[in-house]
């Protein structure tokens, strides 16, 4: 959320919100977008904002103790909507709903087949590789950012991440090791699988998300040291599933934003 404040190009930024066509729509629905919800705010056009950032506009929302000043107020003020509607693992105020669990995933068969589905983009893979070689009785597969082929190492099979293959070796595996971020977590627990979540260090949305996690039960590291070896040997031999309940509420939330609007529709998404 910082690094895409850091990436604004601030004259293209307000170019694109003065001159997107907001009037032409009759329901704006965000998914905080920056763009579409200034130009709703500035041409006082309502917009609808469906995304997990909002739920963090609740004060019951689980925080890490020492909050992020500068944080909270981009969440605030990044992406303002008329209507807001989060999505987090609980639903911890009346605005806020459980995870939308994509089809995809919904509709996939679910398996164990034992093998441990992991994404650490902050960490390289031969740093993991270190670890997870050392667990030879385990299977790993390890998608990665920093590789352009798959290819094994031992009991782990590195390959870059995709989309399709992510999904089949989740909903077939044991459990998953993963950062701080909300839908692999949240997909990970809808279908029975164990989690490990290690937050990036300076991502405050992502320490949030981990604190949430940790109340529920959920294995959460700070960071991987010398006693990872030890906390992983006691999270595959004792951790469990988390129960959860994610039933699919996205017709009903749509249906909530759209009894709102009695004339036929021009939405931008």
């Amino acid at each position: 959320m910082i690094d895409s404040i850091k990436r604004l190009k601030p004259f293209e930024f307000l170019k694109d919100i003065y001159t997107f066509p907001v009037n032409s729509y009759d329901m704006v629905i965000n998914d905080f977008e920056p763009i579409t919800a200034w130009a709703c705010k500035i041409k006082h056009k309502p917009c609808f904002s469906l995304s997990h950032q909002a739920a963090y506009l609740s004060p019951k929302t689980p925080r890490i103790a020492h909050r992020n000043k500068m944080a909270e107020i981009i969440l605030k003020h990044y992406a303002p909507a008329t209507y807001q509607t989060g999505f987090h693992f609980k639903p911890y105020d009346n605005f806020i709903h459980t995870p939308v669990i994509r089809s995809q995933i919904r509709k996939s068969e679910i398996d164990n087949k034992g093998h441990i589905t992991v994404y650490l983009p902050a960490y390289a893979d031969e740093f993991l590789l270190k670890h997870f070689n050392k667990m030879a009785d385990v299977k790993w597969h390890l998608f990665s950012k920093h590789s352009y082929g798959s290819y094994h190492k031992n009991n782990v099979f590195v390959q870059p991440v995709n989309n399709e293959i992510f999904v089949q070796s989740l909903c077939t595996a044991d459990g998953l090791i993963t950062n701080g971020g909300f839908e692999s977590p949240a997909e990970a627990m809808y279908l029975r699988k164990k989690v490990m979540v290690i937050p990036m260090w300076n991502q405050y949305e992502q320490l949030c998300n981990a604190f949430a996690l940790k109340q529920m039960g959920v294995t959460v590291l700070n960071k991987i040291n010398h006693d990872f070896n030890l906390q992983l040997k006691e999270w595959l031999y004792y951790a469990a599933p988390v129960k959860v309940n994610y039933t699919h509420q996205l017709p009903a939330v749509l249906a909530q934003i759209f009894q709102q609007q009695q004339h036929p529709l021009s939405i931008a998404v």
